[in-house]
């Protein structure tokens, strides 16, 4: 059984605009600068710490999760996944379990609670906050349709 590799992405600091649904909202142009910077880090990382590039970005349909994925210039199809939207970690994991079990390495960009609460879960970490723009890339030896609280192993989480 090969390593899986899961990066767990928070979308960019999105504005507010009077009127405008929360899933219309735009990030701001600090949180584009921030999206390029994190996708930077993670072509770095990635292939650093695990050979593997990724295979699949699951993303939330909301603009500023989509323009996320998009500014991390991650060379991987993207998929958009309804159930990210407003998720809980019970739910994260489900949008998890689906996936092909032929993909080493996920990216999944969604929202606050949801994606910092899944990384607690899934590694057991303590972390003090996980703030717009933030990603955790976190190691899994199970296949992902096993994929459950306590079987990942975090092994860098952006200090953004």
């Amino acid at each position: 059984m090969s390593v899986r590799t899961l990066v767990v992405v928070r979308h960019a600091k999105a504005g507010h605009a009077p009127g405008l649904p929360d899933s219309e909202r735009p990030l701001t142009p600090g949180g584009e600068r921030d999206a390029r910077a994190a996708g930077e880090e993670i072509r770095r990382l990635v292939p650093g710490l695990t050979g593997l590039t990724p295979g699949l970005v699951l993303c939330s349909p909301s603009v500023r999760t989509r323009r996320t994925a998009e500014l991390l210039g991650l060379d991987a199809p993207v998929e958009i996944e309804r159930d990210i939207y407003e998720a809980y970690p019970d739910d994260l994991l489900g949008v998890l379990r689906r996936t092909d079990g032929e993909i080493a390495s996920v990216v999944l960009v969604g929202h606050n609670p949801g994606v910092h609460e899944l990384v607690a879960a899934l590694t057991d970490a303590r972390l003090d906050g996980f703030p717009p723009g933030a990603y955790a890339v976190i190691e899994l030896d199970v296949p992902w349709e096993d994929v459950a609280a306590g079987t990942g192993r975090l092994v860098h989480v952006s200090r953004t």
